[in-house]
């Protein structure tokens, strides 16, 4: 039988690109994704000895790192600002128009209020809608407005 140790091990190789898609929908900068990414391992850590399998491993997942990334966002607004030492990180290099669409879609997603981006982050992962309320907590229905709602407001949205 496995441990508890291999179980977490498996699990986190198995959902580690979920992670870090969260993670690149919060930041751009390299090393603030790599310290979300171990921020969010540490509270999975911490959190699977209490995960009983109830749910789909992979909702869980997006749960704890949608809900680590949003508290991280929220202690940097309240806290005071930084410089970082490195700005020339650029993950977005590429200049095929595909990539420049992309690239703008992620820059109006990011203006979205926090709990939104966790919307449509899910459902760009094509998560169905039912999976989606259960990762945010929220209503089916309520799901399927917020996604409409969602949509708008970023085709309202200008790039500036």
């Amino acid at each position: 039988m496995e441990n508890i140790e291999e179980k977490f091990t498996a699990m986190v190789k198995e959902h580690s690109k979920t992670i870090y898609t969260v993670c690149y929908f919060f930041s751009n900068d390299k090393e603030e994704v790599n310290d979300l990414f171990q921020e969010i391992l540490i509270n999975l850590w911490r959190g699977f000895p209490n995960f009983r399998g109830e749910s789909n491993p992979k909702t869980w997942i997006w749960r704890v790192s949608l809900n680590t990334c949003s508290n991280v966002e929220r202690k940097k607004r309240s806290s005071v600002p930084t410089v970082p030492l490195l700005v020339d990180i650029d993950l977005y290099n590429d200049d095929d128009e595909q990539s420049q669409q992309i690239q703008m879609l992620y820059e109006r997603i990011n203006r979205l209020d926090v709990f939104d981006r966790a919307i449509i982050l899910l459902w760009l992962e094509n998560m169905s809608y039912r999976d989606i309320a259960n990762v945010v907590g929220i209503s089916l229905s309520n799901v399927t407005t917020r996604l409409f709602r969602i949509k708008e407001q970023l085709k309202k949205m200008s790039n500036k």
